[in-house]
């Protein structure tokens, strides 16, 4: 039996993209996107945030390098990866991201430049950059 690994977040970057080149000149991008969500406690209204590691690699990396900057609201698909690693003091520790496998820069048309949001979608071994028809055509 096999599972299911997807998740969707819609949210805001917390900060620019920072962009490595790994040997054989493959290109990695990672950064934090903010959720929030509200709800009603004691009769008045609580925001909480949620911070994720989002991890863009490849061709997808080079065009979150190019489109996405801090404070954008982006859609992203992807899945779950936790993985280990040791600390400066030789401490093994844990971490949990998000691999995107596509994004999607939301907003108003007046947003962009072309009058399009900007859609990306790649697998593990290329990727391409499509722009969408109308920024309304949600998929939520």
């Amino acid at each position: 039996m096999s599972g299911i690994n997807k998740v969707i977040l819609v949210g805001h970057l917390g900060k620019d993209p920072e962009v490595r080149h790994l040997d054989g000149g493959v290109s990695v991008a990672s950064f934090p996107l903010a959720t929030s969500e509200s709800y009603n406690k004691d009769g008045r209204k609580v925001e909480q945030t949620e911070w994720h590691n989002i991890v863009m690699w490849r061709g997808l990396a080079d065009v979150a390098a190019k489109y996405l900057q801090k404070g954008k609201l982006v859609y992203i698909e992807g899945k779950l990866r936790t993985r280990s690693f040791e600390d400066k003091t030789g401490i093994k520790k844990y971490t949990t991201e998000i691999v995107a496998e596509n994004f999607t820069v939301l907003g108003r048309k007046s947003d962009f430049d072309n009058d399009n949001k900007q859609a990306v979608k790649t697998d593990d071994a290329d990727s391409g950059f499509n722009p969408a028809n109308d920024a309304d055509d949600l998929p939520f």
